[in-house]
């Protein structure tokens, strides 16, 4: 659905250009910040595909064109001005140009009480782990093991699991799904299986299970 009246209402700086602020869907992550002007933002809406407008090569930019990390839109909503955008998409690959996932990398300030924990956090550290191979790094003991190794320990942690739901201990079941949680990442980054892989996995079940439940009740 395109609301044509919010798109008339849109307010274009004097350069012709408002600001889009992308944010990943399942995630909510804040991916990039970049400019579209109105010839981009009628190809981002007609091809579902995010289109900018490059202010340093003075071009438009459909992203992912050259790299292949396409962005592909779910939904774009403006401000209370309509001065700025918010462009919520499912990304094909990383958004920065320097292979990170997003552009928002470089922390200038972090409250010390509050943790920034994230699974996609963690799995960057690992896939870190898997390029630097940091000495003395459990991690990097995993990797250098190599695939069987990792196997065996994601093996052994499902049975951990089951040991502690079996005992109705939740404590030691909630510490034993971390500790799972963690091999399952590193088997991740060992066959090169992103967190947005799975998450598209199960949003593609989700919409399955979704039509089933519309046909079970016609």
């Amino acid at each position: 659905m395109i609301n044509e009246a919010i798109i008339d209402s849109l307010i274009f700086d004097d350069k012709g250009l408002i600001p889009a602020v992308v944010q990943d869907f399942f995630t909510g992550e804040v991916l990039t910040v970049a400019y579209m002007n109105r010839e981009s933002l009628n190809i981002t809406l007609k091809e579902k595909t995010t289109c900018f407008w490059s202010r340093s090569r003075q071009e438009l930019w459909r992203k992912g064109e050259t790299s292949g990390n396409r962005q592909h839109i779910v939904s774009i909503k403006a401000d209370c001005d309509c001065d700025a955008l918010v462009v919520r998409v499912i990304k094909d690959g990383p958004a920065c140009h320097t292979g990170a996932e997003s552009c928002f990398f470089n922390l200038l300030y972090a409250d010390d009480e509050r943790s920034d924990f994230s699974i996609d956090a963690l799995y960057d550290l690992i896939a870190g782990r898997k390029t630097t191979m940091q000495e003395g790094s459990y991690t990097t003991y995993l990797f250098q093991k190599g695939l069987d190794k990792i196997l065996k320990k994601v093996g052994e942690e499902s049975t951990e699991v089951i040991i502690g739901a079996a005992k109705q201990s939740k404590e030691e079941t909630i510490y034993e799904i971390a500790d799972l949680a963690y091999h399952l990442l590193v088997l991740m980054v060992e066959m090169g299986i992103s967190p947005d892989d799975i998450r598209k996995e199960l949003d593609s079940r989700h919409v399955i299970d979704h039509k089933v439940k519309q046909e079970t009740m016609q």
